[in-house]
């Protein structure tokens, strides 16, 4: 493995990445060309190698070194020999970031050119549909959910926060690298997927909600199904232009679920395996 280099300087160029940067600033930075993500974990770092995203260097505790992250660092020495890996105290590195590390390690990573709504939707039979999910939390569980339970693909929309900040990631467990997503353009999105052939269905608590589990629901051939943000839920117009509203049946009087948990009653309800 290629030698470590440890930190002395704190204020080191080499380093702007991890503690000048806001991760919204990292998204931008090489426009029109994609930009930076940060990756938090050996686990997480692993999967987005697998889904063939490319490191650009790597921070971690020096403890490290010979702990969790040992071999997803030689995975990485191996096929990007000149990649830096810098090694510090948890301490320092601390003071670097702003935050305690978890697992330890973090990998600046360089983002892809994200696929059309087509490509993503190109054999799949269950998608969900995430419209201003802001809180990267939601977000990340919900992918969690969509890859665990059989939704084929993840589409946002672009008021949605990044699927690829750090914390979204560190929730989602690295799930937003195993499953396929993009974001949506601007538009009639439930016209889009009805053209591609999707019956569209509306998470919502309206009169005229039809329980997840009707056999209508469960058997359509291909099924977006479009969740709102954790409060205000979905749009009015969204709500109006799906083919259906549906809701999870509540008892003692609960009106509704945190959307995050309500994602994964819906996928499971409507999995086609």
């Amino acid at each position: 493995m290629s030698d470590f280099i440890e930190i002395t300087d704190l204020n080191s160029d080499d380093l702007s990445i991890y503690n000048e940067f806001s991760e919204n600033q990292l998204f931008h930075i090489n426009e029109p060309e994609p930009g930076i993500f940060i990756a938090e974990s050996p686990k997480v770092i692993d999967r987005a190698l697998d889904a063939g995203f490319s490191p650009i260097s790597v921070l971690l505790d020096i403890e490290q070194t010979e702990g969790e992250a040992a071999p997803v660092l030689s995975r990485i020495n191996a096929s990007f020999p000149n990649v830096p890996i810098y090694v510090a105290s948890d301490s320092v590195l601390t003071k670097i970031t702003g935050f305690h590390l978890t697992r330890g390690v973090l990998c600046a990573m360089q983002r892809k050119e994200l696929p059309s709504v087509s490509d993503i939707c190109e054999g799949a039979k269950r998608i969900v549909v995430m419209e201003n999910v802001t809180n990267p939390t939601n977000a990340g569980a919900i992918v969690r959910s969509a890859a665990a339970l059989g939704i084929d693909a993840v589409l946002f929309s672009h008021g949605c926060t990044d699927p690829l900040y750090r914390r979204a990631i560190r929730v989602s467990m690295g799930t937003i690298f195993q499953i396929p997503w993009t974001f949506l353009p601007e538009g009639d999105s439930t016209a889009l997927l009805r053209k591609l052939g999707f019956t569209t269905i509306a998470m919502a608590l309206r009169e005229n909600s039809m329980s997840i589990d009707d056999e209508k629901i469960k058997s359509a051939e291909k099924l977006a199904i479009f969740m709102g943000a954790e409060g205000d839920g979905l749009l009015p117009e969204t709500i109006d232009s799906c083919d259906h509203c549906v809701m999870i049946p509540m008892s003692h009087g609960v009106d509704s679920l945190n959307v995050a948990a309500a994602s994964a009653v819906a996928f499971w309800a409507v999995r086609n395996y």
